[in-house]
């Protein structure tokens, strides 16, 4: 019986696609980002409280966090593949978010089951890992997503509710993770988890890219025209025009200022657990409980605030000061460390950090968008978070060698230094001149 070929249609088919719909769009990236943030705030946040609450070192700690870290530094390897392949009769980038949803579900049931996870470390970090990796990867195919179907004047506003709802994410499973973790134990906490990714995998299950596209290769439906003419037929199309963008001066300055900040960045949330476990006496369930609280504050304030901020003014000088507020913060904490045993003060402490954590982040990613070449721009824009994401790794790695040699208060100077650096970087990005070489990457 000979195969029958479907014609593309772009009539309505029921649901209206991405491409069609700005609230669809919204809800399809906060329901994705809600879901990496699930991964985060336990392998981050909420298993690093629960590991000082049971005695290990910062040491074992740092370790942990950086394992769990590295996947996300791996994105720059995923992204030309995606680029390069997908199945276009779906999307141009869905299968590969239905894939890493799948694995990112599926990863957390294989953790769950790791035997006696604090005294297995190396099982414990390699499931870690491969729940980052699925994080990581998800990661990926919705931020190529968002580049391919979120218009440029929705983009600083996209990044708002995006990033918030990673926050939101990231405290809400903080919090009931550390809660069933403590009442229930290590396996159905994460079991939990994994139940709640598998139901936020329906986003992405029933809503279409572009009108005309399968919903399931079974189904009917054909690669749109536009995606069709996006494809790219050899990976040295992609590397060349990769190697092209990314060796631009402004280029390489916001891969440095990335980096910097999420040294500074990550190196602050591995050691906040340790430093209330084990210097202030609270349970894990205490830190996870506020912790959870500041990130949802700062999660609401970047979906509300924090893409407006960005969108108003200038992007370059509000990082500035942004950075000279993290800066003060640190600075008035360690002055202040008198009050450390006021839990108010530390929350306090939290909440404007998660604040400004959250729109720094908002900032960063608009600012990385806009010197991205459409013509490479997904796989330019992961190098950029890539790059930030090995500060991550970096800045977990550092808490134990620092916290063995000094003490609490310059452990958090350490982080305005960091801050400094940024500051330093942000001062030489001339985002004017990055659009005019991109004009002129396009002439070539």
């Amino acid at each position: 019986m000979p195969e029958t070929v479907t014609a593309f249609s772009d009539k309505p088919t029921g649901v209206p696609s991405l491409s069609e719909n700005t609230f669809l769009r919204y809800l399809n990236f906060i329901a994705l980002y809600l879901a990496q943030g699930i991964p985060e705030g336990m392998l981050l946040f909420g298993i690093p409280a629960w590991m000082a609450a049971s005695g290990k070192t910062a040491g074992e700690i740092g370790s942990f966090a950086a394992v769990a870290g590295l996947p996300w530094s791996f994105k720059i390897i995923v992204a030309p593949m995606m680029d390069r392949f997908t199945y276009l009769p779906m999307g141009r980038k869905r299968p590969w978010v239905l894939f890493g949803q799948l694995g990112l579900m599926v990863s957390f049931v294989a953790m769950a089951f790791v035997p006696d996870p604090l005294n297995n470390l190396n099982l414990f970090m390699i499931s870690g890992f491969f729940v980052s990796f699925f994080g990581s990867f998800q990661d990926v195919a919705t931020d190529g997503m968002a580049v391919d179907i979120v218009p440029a004047n929705e983009q600083a506003r996209a990044n708002g509710f995006m990033w918030g709802s990673k926050i939101v994410g990231t405290s809400a499973s903080l919090a009931l993770g550390s809660w069933l973790l403590n009442e229930y134990g290590f396996s159905a906490s994460v079991i939990s988890l994994s139940v709640c990714v598998g139901l936020i995998m329906l986003a992405p299950l029933l809503l279409r890219e572009r009108a005309g596209e399968k919903l399931l290769p079974w189904t009917a439906g054909a690669a749109s025209p536009e995606t069709e003419k996006m494809k790219l037929e050899t990976w040295a199309m992609i590397f060349k025009s990769l190697f092209k963008v990314f060796s631009l001066r402004n280029s390489l300055l916001v891969a440095l200022v990335a980096f910097a900040s999420q040294v500074g960045f990550n190196f602050i949330a591995t050691l906040l657990p340790v430093f209330t476990v084990t210097s202030l006496d609270w349970t894990n369930q205490e830190y996870s409980n506020f912790f959870a609280t500041a990130s949802l504050i700062g999660g609401l304030g970047g979906m509300l605030i924090g893409g407006i901020f960005i969108d108003k003014f200038n992007k370059r000088k509000v990082m500035t000061w942004y950075c000279i507020l993290f800066i003060a913060l640190a600075i008035s904490f360690v002055l202040l460390q008198q009050y450390w045993v006021e839990k108010w003060f530390v929350m306090t402490f939290m909440v404007l950090y998660k604040l400004l954590y959250v729109f720094s982040c908002i900032g960063i990613f608009a600012i990385a968008m806009q010197c991205c070449w459409k013509k490479i721009s997904a796989s330019q824009f992961t190098l950029f978070m890539t790059i930030g994401n090995l500060g991550r790794v970096l800045g977990a790695k550092l808490v134990g060698p620092l916290r063995e040699n000094l003490s609490w208060e310059y452990c958090f100077l350490f982080f305005a230094v960091m801050m400094l650096a940024a500051i330093v970087v942000y001062q030489l990005i001339n985002l004017k001149q990055q659009k005019k070489e991109l004009l002129r990457l396009e002439e070539i």
